[in-house]
């Protein structure tokens, strides 16, 4: 972690702390449970905080909701599932929060996604992706989310290996994460279901430097397009390796290589070799570079905005439930998000209805871009053969 970066998780946490000492027993908590000083994706955690506090910020300012004052509480869980699993009962427990944000890591929110379930708590994810963090287990779901889910990713990324007319021999690489090894079911799914078929698969470690070995692999088996699921820094270490052996497939990746992680791990030129999708680029609206220009001096990372403005998004949805259910009660807040009336103004859009009792995905395909790394910043990416996807190429 930088000395930025650790001087921001502290103030992060101070400030966390602060409003829990003055908060009054009348403010409505909200809840942050996520890595803010552990993983490569730690700085999307701390992006996402900010993106919250600066939606608290203005709830509050224009007179709160049902005459009560917003407060955050915040959770760094290190990235270690246990310790996730720990701060959401605190949380809710102790902290009586009304709903829980978060978490960064996609792993943590498998291992506790019972628990908002169990006690009728809504949790809204802003950074994680897994497929199935939202999918319902039985019973009723209170799992919702505001951020780019992964099967929604892989699907455009084999759409691109299948349209593409250089596309002879595809394989998958993927880390042995929770994270990485949900991609690869994804992966493994939707591959079969659109008759892709990989000629190799491969495997790394999230903390490894060298996978020479599984790209030699590839390449001895014709390789010439690699879908990568990874965390930033391993996919930065991956395209390092490709340059040890001189080997370049055409490389789709999961959007981990938006991280400031991945670029600085990679550098100026390989940080060039992937595609990949996020959901903000330099090209932002006008809302958006409203919100960017207020954070960015705050961000540790330039390239983890858009988990500022998904955190922020879900803040006011949050509030919006809230407001319409007149209540801070999990169930009529889970009744009043899944059949919102009123439009919400985000930043990544205005939402209409984001949930329904079967959809707890408030951004869908629509809202994603291609993009790529272009002189130092994330830029959109375009060619004939995104030219040339529809819609349909996107189902899932």
């Amino acid at each position: 972690m930088t000395p930025k970066s650790a001087a921001l998780n502290a103030a992060l946490l101070g400030s966390a702390l602060a409003l829990s000492t003055v908060a009054h027993a009348q403010d409505i908590k909200i809840g942050f449970n996520g890595d803010l000083s552990a993983s490569p994706s730690a700085q999307s955690g701390q992006a996402g905080v900010l993106g919250i506090q600066a939606a608290i910020e203005d709830i509050n300012a224009a007179g709160g909701i049902l005459g009560r004052k917003l407060s955050l509480v915040v959770r760094d869980d290190l990235s270690q599932p246990p310790k996730s699993i720990q701060n959401m009962s605190d949380l809710i427990d102790n902290e009586k929060v009304v709903a829980v944000l978060g978490p960064t890591n996609s792993g943590n929110a498998l291992a506790w996604k019972h628990i908002p379930n169990q006690k009728k708590n809504p949790s809204i994810g802003c950074i994680g992706s897994a497929t199935d963090i939202t999918k319902a287990a039985g019973g009723e779901n209170y799992m919702y989310r505001v951020s780019m889910v992964d099967r929604a990713q892989v699907a455009g990324l084999i759409a691109y290996a299948k349209n593409n007319p250089s596309t002879k021999n595809v394989g998958y690489l993927v880390e042995t994460t929770g994270y990485g090894q949900g991609g690869l079911k994804d992966l493994q799914e939707l591959g079969d279901a659109k008759g892709l078929k990989p000629v190799a698969t491969e495997k790394f470690g999230v903390n490894d430097t060298d996978m020479t070995s599984q790209l030699n692999k590839l390449k001895a088996a014709g390789v010439d397009t690699v879908l990568v699921w990874a965390q930033g820094t391993p996919i930065g270490q991956l395209v390092r390796s490709m340059e040890k052996i001189n080997y370049f497939p055409v490389t789709l990746t999961s959007w981990s290589s938006d991280n400031a992680s991945f670029y600085d791990t990679a550098g100026k030129t390989l940080a060039e070799k992937p595609i990949f999708m996020r959901t903000i680029t330099e090209d932002r609206t006008p809302k958006q570079q409203q919100l960017y220009d207020r954070l960015g001096p705050k961000l540790t990372s330039k390239s983890a905005f858009s988990f500022a403005a998904h955190c922020y998004d879900a803040t006011m949805i949050a509030a919006a439930a809230i407001k319409q259910a007149g209540s801070t009660e999990g169930p009529k807040m889970r009744e009043a998000l899944e059949n919102l009336q009123a439009p919400v103004e985000g930043i990544m859009k205005t939402y209409n209805k984001p949930f329904s009792a079967t959809e707890h995905e408030a951004l869908t395909a629509s809202d994603y871009r291609w993009t790529h790394w272009k002189d130092g910043k994330l830029v959109s990416y375009s060619d004939d053969v995104v030219k040339a996807l529809k819609p349909s190429d996107f189902t899932q």
